[in-house]
Formats: structure tokens, sequence, C-alpha cells
């Protein structure tokens, strides 16, 4: 799974959107992974809210970055934008 969503993310690199959404699939996959290891070691499951926590954090994050993005270029597509750079 995880290395579905890296291939996905390097399929999509041209797209910012696509590559947040598959960003978020691989938080979603390690989130899965350490739920897990928690459950298997009986280990206290409060590791797995400071992780879902920063996940949180870090989607509103993703989402601000792009909507300041697509406000200044017009569009999420990269070739686009690295024009208006030069």
């Amino acid at each position: 799974m995880f290395y579905f969503g890296v291939m996905l993310f390097f399929k999509f690199k041209k797209h910012v959107l696509m590559m947040l959404l598959t960003l978020e699939i691989l938080v979603l996959v390690s989130l899965m992974l350490i739920w897990n290891i928690l459950v298997m070691f009986n280990y206290d499951m409060i590791m797995f809210v400071y992780f879902l926590i920063i996940l949180v954090c870090e989607a509103v994050m993703g989402l601000i970055v792009f909507m300041f993005f697509i406000r200044s270029h017009g569009s999420d597509y990269m070739k686009i934008s690295s024009l208006f750079l030069c």
C-alpha cells in the first residue's frame, strides 16, 4: 500500500492537488501501521492520538498552501506556475 502511494505521488507530480491527496494516502498508511504496532504490543494509545493530531494539522496546512497557490497562479498545474516564476 505504501509503494502504491509513492507510485501515485510520482505519477501526479504536475498537479498540486493530486500530490497533496497522495501524501494524505501515505500518511493514512503510516497511521494504520502505527495502529497495528500499538495494538500488537499492547502499548498505550496516546501515541496514536498524538499522530492523529499531527495528521490533522498537516492536512490543514496543506490545504492552506494549496489555496494560496491557486489564488496566486490560478491553476494547480505545475508547468504553468513555473512559467510565472521566470
